[in-house]
Order: structure tokens, then sequence, then C-alpha cells
């Protein structure tokens, strides 16, 4: 098991999911990253700002359009999905889980994950208007 792949890219490679499946997971999980929805694991390292005076508050860093941007797509493709879909999606797409163990977490039967995550990548390959 190779512990870098993930777990989308591990259907992929074995023939469980299409590439059209697999780009619609590619670009949910690539939206939640450009929207740095990611829990940190170190501080920032982003320039704090300066004050002028000692009893200004320095002003608070805005996010980027890029950012913001990917966050309202990802918002979106989740809305999208619906609350049956999103959850497995999350998990596996950005949550990185395994498909097992999503399905225990939810507290589902056994491979019944990567059918329900198969629909669900299916819907976002129509929502990222994907050819195919």
């Amino acid at each position: 098991m190779n512990l870098s792949e993930s777990p989308l890219g591990w259907l992929h490679a074995r023939g469980h999911l299409s590439d059209r499946q697999f780009d619609a997971g590619e670009k949910l999980r690539a939206d939640w990253e450009r929207a740095n929805l990611a829990p940190r694991i170190t501080m920032r390292w982003d320039a704090a700002p300066i004050a002028k005076r000692k009893r200004r508050t320095a002003a608070a860093l805005h996010e980027t359009e890029a950012q913001l941007a990917a966050k309202q797509r990802f918002a979106h493709a989740i809305d999208y999905l619906g609350s049956d879909l999103s959850d497995i999606a999350w998990r596996i797409i950005c949550g990185g889980e395994g498909t097992p163990l999503a399905e225990k977490n939810l507290g589902w039967p056994a491979r019944s994950g990567k059918l329900v995550l198969k629909i669900a990548l299916d819907r976002l390959a129509i929502y990222y208007r994907l050819p195919g």
C-alpha cells in the first residue's frame, strides 16, 4: 500500500472509477485545497500587518480572490451533492479516508461506500461540466 496515494487515486488506478469520475473528484479536492479549508498543523507564515501607531489595531489580512472563488465553488459543489452524497465525497476526496473507514464512520454496510461515491462523483462531473 502506498501511503502517499489518495484513496481516490487508489480506486482509479485499480479501475474502480472512470477518468471522468476521477477528474471530478480531483476538481473538488483542488477547490478544497485552493480554498485553504484544510486544518492547519503549523503556524501561518504570512507577513503580519504593521500598525503605525501604538493604539491602532492592525488591519486583518484579506483572502485572495482565487481563494474566495475556490471556497464558493467548493461550497456550491457540496450543496449540489446534497447531504446524502456530500458526506462520503468529503470524507474520501478531501479528508483522505479510505472507503472502509468512511463506511464505518458513517455506519454504512461494507462495500456500500464505493457505490455511493461513484454516484457522488457522477453528480460532481455534471456540476463541473466535464465532458463524457
